[in-house]
């Protein structure tokens, strides 16, 4: 494969654990393709995204969507054939969707509860939705042998928090679509993998309710006395990316200095 040929789809390129991967991924020589889902008002944190993956040199199509839509994944992945019509598939597919409820299964006023609609979304968006585009970009030809599916779960998909029980749903069948995706894929040589991060300040941790509290928690009892940094998983899925390693998959890999250790 040619240095040209080697792309990556990040989806939730904007920021966070997708923004670092997408620049982490682009010095090591990847064209990338990222989604992502932002307003008028957080526009510029995915363009500048873009602007330090061209800077690189590296090419960088991005496309403003819901990524968890049938119909705009459709778009997004007919797109990424033009655009390869030339050559070149997809080696990296990261999948990052950090959008779900965070609300409690039980409470005196239902409107402060999780509904049906709420819970749904959040299984789709956060979880099926890896096995819809893993689907998808096979059978487009666009994920072949030695392809890397990687996505990003956390320690919530076996620990309990208030207000985190419909994305702690999400997370562990996040891990069991892993499984069952390495299972159908090795046999093309396709490698799927859950990367588990520790408590990152991104965007999406700045959304859970009382996550200043977790921060002062980790912060005080980790060993080397910090946060995960995005960085840190950008460099694990960089490193894994190597097409050299190819039989590693099916597994949950944490990235968390230890973390979730104590």
């Amino acid at each position: 494969m040619s240095h040209n040929d080697r792309w990556a789809l990040i989806l939730g390129a904007s920021s966070g654990f997708g923004a670092a991967t997408a620049r982490a991924l682009a010095d090591a020589g990847f064209d990338i393709f990222g989604v992502h889902l932002d307003l008028k008002s957080t526009l510029p944190r995915a363009l500048q995204v873009k602007a330090d993956i061209e800077a690189k040199g590296r090419k960088a199509f991005f496309f403003n969507k819901n990524a968890a839509d049938d119909r705009n994944r459709a778009e997004i992945i007919a797109a990424i054939q033009e655009h390869l019509r030339a050559g070149g598939s997809i080696q990296v597919l990261l999948h990052s969707l950090a959008f779900g409820n965070l609300k409690r299964f039980i409470a005196d006023d239902p409107k402060d509860a999780v509904d049906r609609k709420a819970m749904e979304m959040t299984m789709d968006v956060m979880a099926n939705s890896l096995v819809y585009w893993t689907q998808d970009l096979v059978r487009a030809g666009l994920l072949t042998r030695g392809a890397k599916v990687f996505a990003l779960t956390s320690a919530g998909s076996h620990r309990v928090f208030l207000g985190y029980g419909p994305v702690s749903a999400a997370k562990a069948a996040l891990e069991s679509h892993t499984r069952q995706l390495a299972l159908e894929l090795i046999a093309k040589g396709i490698c799927v993998l859950a990367l588990q991060p520790g408590a990152a300040y991104t965007p999406a941790l700045r959304m859970i309710p009382n996550h200043e509290k977790a921060v002062e928690y980790v912060r005080s009892q980790h060993p080397d006395g910090r946060l995960t940094q995005p960085d840190d998983v950008a460099r694990v899925i960089v490193a894994l990316a190597d097409p050299r390693v190819d039989w590693v998959t099916g597994t949950v890999i944490r990235v968390d200095g230890g973390e979730d250790n104590w």
